[in-house]
């Protein structure tokens, strides 16, 4: 008879290790950044330690406001497109052979490389009137004269798809993969077309994965610095621009911190209530 492998249970110790890191690396930094948004701002350019709302109180202003509903809307709008465009191109990737799988992985992976600071002047040569597409464009006779597409709310909308695409592809990627071709098979079988199969079948199956790439293209371009100074107009800037305007440059640290935890908040409000639809479609 064969002995039966004993299997040693974890050290209960172990389970303390990601709680140590999450409380080290967020919680703390977290708990010091709402500390500062409710201190006095020094005229020197320092705080000091003290308990007032003033910092608050100006971010909720029409100007700030009008900032954060910019903020959110380039983020979903940019995180919509990305999905939109990576859900089929990841079923397409899914059907193809091992090998070019792989190597179209590999491309992702290599743009995901690209520093932003790259990315945002590469575009910007891109689509400038000098040396951009709109020479090919006349070239072509489509427009009449070269012209710029940069700065614009085209511009920044298109880096921000750029850096966000191969996120929601390698996330759509594991569960596209798994996806049983026989369901898809079935679905054709019982007479129901192309586009009938793909959003009425394969898409209901993957609800969870298009949540879950869509909240992650959202956060990750919530939080863009560089791409909106470098292709978008001033009325373009991200929260996160006016965050570090005003911790970096006007030297308002309480008032930086009361932006960067109101936009935490939003942040993880938008994506509970995302979180919560996925959850109750799925159920449904």
């Amino acid at each position: 008879m064969s002995a039966t492998p004993v299997q040693t249970a974890a050290p209960r110790w172990l389970g303390l290790w990601p709680a140590a890191m999450l409380t080290l690396f967020f919680l703390v930094p977290f708990g010091i950044m709402l500390a500062v948004s409710v201190a006095h701002r020094d005229v020197s350019g320092f705080y000091e330690w003290s308990f007032e709302w003033d910092s608050y109180a100006r971010f909720l202003s029409a100007f700030f406001g009008k900032v954060m509903a910019v903020s959110i809307s380039v983020s979903l709008t940019a995180a919509a497109i990305c999905v939109a465009l990576a859900f089929p191109f990841t079923v397409f990737l899914s059907n193809m052979g091992h090998r070019a799988q792989t190597r179209i992985l590999v491309v992702l992976l290599s743009a995901l490389a690209l520093s932003e600071v790259i990315i945002g002047f590469s575009l910007s040569t891109l689509l400038s009137q000098t040396a951009g597409i709109g020479n090919l464009f006349h070239w072509l006779g489509l427009i009449d004269e070269p012209r710029a597409y940069t700065p614009s709310l085209f511009a920044l909308i298109t880096g921000l798809c750029y850096i966000g695409f191969p996120f929601a592809v390698l996330v759509l990627y594991p569960p596209v993969s798994r996806l049983d071709p026989e369901i898809v098979e079935a679905a054709r079988v019982m007479g129901a077309s192309g586009p009938r199969a793909f959003f009425g079948v394969i898409v209901p199956n993957l609800r969870g994965a298009i949540v879950g790439a869509f909240i992650l293209v959202f956060v990750f371009t919530l939080g863009s610095y560089l791409l909106p100074q470098l292709l978008g107009r001033s009325e373009h800037w991200t929260l996160s621009v006016h965050i570090t305007d005003q911790a970096v440059y006007q030297s308002n640290l309480p008032f930086g911190a009361a932006m960067s935890v109101f936009l935490m908040l939003v942040a993880l409000a938008l994506v509970g209530l995302a979180s919560l639809a996925g959850r109750e479609r799925g159920a449904a």
